[in-house]
């Protein structure tokens, strides 16, 4: 497998992730306008050269657009090798190439979001845990906050009390997401024009900065679904997800 780093350069004419080949598309130009202001923050994003689910995207933690303290460590967004792609190793050629540049920066080690069990949209803690990543921290409903210490000596991430115990003041569903998966530009706007046709409460709530990230309700800032305060699921709803929600929590 031929893998390819995408750049300010390149980064127009290449693919991105989940196969989304159409500069048009608004998944693909929210995603790529935001990959293209991380990488002055530092943030690598590595992908196979062939179309499809294989990629690496991690970032300095000082600058991850999530609530963590997580000082000296480099930061995985997301590692998604999928489909015909898996059991060829391609996983820990990108987990590698990330590992490598973590120490040639001297960083303490690797973080990552993940969950006891296997997540949507969240990192396999098997997987992880194979390669040697530790629970450094834990946050409600289902979070874990893994890392890979280079040392013993090195610090013990952790995430921030703001998004611990996720709650929120505002009540009907509030989603807070971020251009950080191409998914959420799509699908949030599709979901907000469902729940006003069905008169429906619904607010969604774009995290446009770093600080912001940083300091918000909730660990997963990707995508995250309130209901009444409460925190409810990480997972991208498209009508008939939402719909299923609505019920479950009547």
């Amino acid at each position: 497998m031929k893998y390819i780093k995408l750049t300010s350069e390149n980064l127009e004419k290449e693919h991105i992730c989940c196969a989304i080949s159409n500069n048009k598309d608004i998944q693909v130009s929210s995603k790529k306008a935001w990959l293209a202001e991380r990488f002055k923050d530092g943030l690598t994003f590595l992908k196979s050269t062939e179309r499809g689910k294989c990629f690496i995207e991690y970032i300095p933690a000082e600058n991850a657009w999530c609530p963590i303290e997580a000082s000296g460590y480099m930061h995985i967004n997301c590692l998604w090798v999928s489909g015909s792609f898996k059991g060829h190793g391609y996983s820990n050629d990108l987990l590698s190439e990330c590992i490598q540049e973590a120490k040639d920066t001297g960083k303490h080690g690797i973080t990552v979001i993940s969950s006891p069990k296997k997540t949507p949209f969240l990192s396999d803690p098997k997987y992880l845990a194979h390669k040697g990543f530790k629970v450094a921290d834990s946050a409600e409903p289902f979070f874990t906050l893994l890392y890979l210490p280079f040392d013993n000596s090195a610090p013990v991430p952790k995430f921030k009390d703001c998004a611990k115990r996720p709650r929120i003041e505002k009540q009907g569903f509030v989603v807070y997401y971020t251009h950080g998966c191409p998914f959420t530009a799509k699908y949030v706007p599709i979901v907000e024009n469902f729940a006003k046709e069905k008169g429906v409460p619904f607010e969604s709530v774009l995290i446009d900065s770093k600080e912001n990230a940083q300091n918000a309700p909730a660990v997963w800032t990707n995508y995250a679904v309130f209901y009444n305060g409460c925190y409810v699921t990480n997972e991208i709803l498209n009508e008939k997800k939402f719909t299923e929600l609505i019920e479950r929590l009547k």
